[in-house]
């Protein structure tokens, strides 16, 4: 019983961080990985990422507080993030590496040290 109610606690905790495993939709192409991120005064959450090379990748972002932004320059990626509704960034990352996006919407004081760190492996 112990262990049941361990699985169920990691299979929450994993579906609540919007991580999930990659399927193939009818036509053998992969589904897109979902991926939760808010963003508040001055943080985005989680502020760290991995994904994977050639899988697609859907950040649904949404702002606790205020309208903000974010913008991956290297990977030419920019949307705002606004309370009212969740934003869709979509993406399939081509190339490998440790990636800083940066909130592109001036949200106050500490708004310089919000970043959201994406790493694409192999």
């Amino acid at each position: 019983m112990v262990g049941s109610r361990a699985l169920f606690s990691v299979a929450l905790l994993v579906t609540s961080m919007g991580l999930r495993a990659t399927s193939t939709g009818p036509k053998g192409q992969a589904q897109p990985r979902r991926i939760e991120v808010i963003a508040k005064k001055f943080a985005f959450v989680p502020s760290e990422i991995t994904v994977t090379k050639g899988q697609p990748v859907v950040l649904v972002l949404q702002s606790e507080d205020v309208l903000h932004g974010i913008r991956f320059k290297d990977l030419n990626l920019d949307t705002d993030i606004r309370k009212d509704a969740p934003s869709e960034l979509s993406f399939t990352p081509e190339k490998t590496g440790t990636f800083i996006g940066r909130c592109s919407r001036f949200c106050g004081k500490g708004h310089g040290e919000m970043t959201l760190t994406l790493h694409v492996t192999e």
